[in-house]
């Protein structure tokens, strides 16, 4: 099968030397006056060495528990449907066999996820990934155009969909590759029987420093580019993400409501962190129904944590169910957009007993910063801290100056969790690193004192007037806060006279 055609760029960003830095460094801000960046204050993770003979899914079922966990691995909260650890495995490794066997899927062969919502689709990345090939999901809601896109970009050797995306695959592409429809009993014969056969041929090696994933991102310019992801960063960010335990002691399971969309990085990921943490990930696959309904799940299931997108967080707060609809909610994890301060203090009001966690975070950059605990999650103009291994500089738009606490620049940093690259076309010629590797995010920022991140907003999106420079968040911020008004966006408009 045709192989992925990844470049990484010159030069590659460089693993994280936050750990072996010896340069003394502000215990309260974090900031290296030696060395002019940010480092974490947070403890570090077990995180393996970056050529660790190992796969993200050999990692993640080495850490399950003996015997394994009685709650499911996977719930899906609209329909009460359960996949147990036991059940999980037992698909994974006989899709695996079935895909390796009879279908010829080798260590480096894309295959593009183009499928809704469901059970099946965690079991599809973890055999993918278990064998070395590299998972690509894709919204299934995209156009014919944007699939065509995609294909162009990774190059897939076969295509998981189900019988109403199928047609979104290019025709040419289809006569071409293998094609697995989700919703069809071919799939679901892979699912049983293949584990007792064999591997069909030696372990194959597989590397945290190989690719993992590809992950579709705007960046900062241009049309969606393809991002290659390594095994490791989808370890480090399972990890960087503390369990919220249920409120009160022995009150069951953690119950991880992923109220985001599988296909989107921060879905993916946080999905994959499921398994690593054996807590019960409940996935929304009721086709429509908005904020609204992932809310209706979190509370059919007794969430105990949630990740999910700022139209959900707003939701809360202005509407549904208050505290006594989520007895056991402890805290939701906020991401994929920015979320505005009125927002963070009308969500405080009303749910005063769970923590809100922001966070930044890219699909080329991971998860950069994030709240934990209850003091940190108070500070709601920031982004929280930085996450372990993450090292960061803020650098002067004009000079190039790496700046210290409480200067603008914008914010470049190094981590386990950075891409490795682009993948497709001509995107490797684009400067997303600097001569040293550093990985330029495009986001203005701040560190404060206490070494909290604070983003100003986009450079790109900066408002220029006459010599002002001014931040649609800004004003966006000023707005949430006039009654009556639900949400708001602030675009540039130029009047020609």
């Amino acid at each position: 099968m045709q192989q992925v055609p990844f470049q990484a760029p010159e030069p590659t960003s460089p693993p994280s030397s936050s750990a072996a830095v010896p340069a003394p460094m502000d215990p309260r801000s974090g900031f290296c006056t030696a060395t002019r960046t940010f480092r974490s204050l947070r403890p570090p993770i077990p995180l393996p060495p970056a050529d660790a003979p190992v796969s993200f899914p050999s990692f993640a079922l080495s850490r399950l528990p003996s015997p394994l966990p009685a709650h499911p691995a996977f719930l899906d909260a609209s329909t009460g449907a359960a996949l147990s650890f036991p059940a999980l495995i037992d698909r994974v490794r006989s899709l695996a066999v079935a895909l390796r066997g009879v279908l010829g899927v080798a260590k480096g062969d894309v295959a593009l996820v183009l499928a809704p919502p469901s059970l099946d689709v965690p079991v599809v990345f973890l055999a993918l990934l278990s064998l070395g090939a590299i998972v690509s999901p894709h919204s299934p809601l995209s156009t014919a155009a944007d699939v065509a896109h995609a294909v162009g970009l990774c190059s897939p050797s076969i295509v998981f969909a189900t019988a109403d995306t199928v047609s979104r695959v290019p025709a040419a592409a289809r006569t071409k590759l293998a094609v697995i429809l989700l919703d069809s009993p071919q799939f679901a014969s892979l699912l049983h029987g293949h584990e007792q056969a064999g591997a069909d041929g030696p372990p194959v090696a597989v590397r945290l420093s190989d690719v993992a994933a590809i992950a579709y991102s705007s960046g900062t310019t241009g049309r969606t580019k393809a991002v290659a992801q390594s095994h490791r960063r989808l370890i480090a960010s399972s990890l960087e993400v503390p369990t919220a335990r249920p409120r009160a002691p022995g009150g069951g399971p953690v119950v991880t409501l992923l109220g985001v969309p599988m296909f989107h990085s921060y879905g993916f990921n946080m999905l994959m962190r499921g398994v690593l943490m054996a807590e019960t990930t409940a996935v929304v696959t009721a086709p429509r129904g908005g904020a609204a309904g992932v809310l209706a799940a979190a509370a059919r299931c007794g969430a105990t944590q949630m990740f999910v997108a700022p139209p959900v967080v707003l939701a809360m707060t202005r509407g549904g169910a208050g505290p006594e609809g989520f007895p056991d909610l402890v805290r939701v994890d906020c991401g994929g957009a920015p979320l505005s301060g009125a927002a963070a203090s009308a969500f405080h009001e009303r749910f005063p007993d769970v923590d809100l966690s922001l966070a930044l975070g890219s699909t080329e950059g991971g998860v950069i910063s994030k709240m934990v605990g209850h003091e940190e999650c108070c500070r709601i103009k920031s982004t929280g801290r930085l996450c372990s291994g993450v090292e960061a500089k803020v650098v002067d738009i004009i000079s190039g100056e790496a700046l210290s606490a409480n200067q603008q620049g914008e914010l470049f940093i190094r981590s386990p969790s950075v891409m490795l690259g682009y993948v497709g076309g001509n995107e490797t010629r684009i400067c997303a690193f600097d001569s040293d590797g550093w990985l330029k995010t495009g986001d203005l920022c701040y560190f404060d004192e206490d070494g909290f991140l604070h983003i100003v907003d986009r450079l790109k999106d900066l408002i220029k007037y006459k010599a002002y420079q001014v931040t649609p968040t800004e004003l966006e911020d000023l707005l949430h806060l006039i009654p009556g008004i639900f949400d708001a966006a602030v675009v540039p408009y130029v009047l020609l006279k």
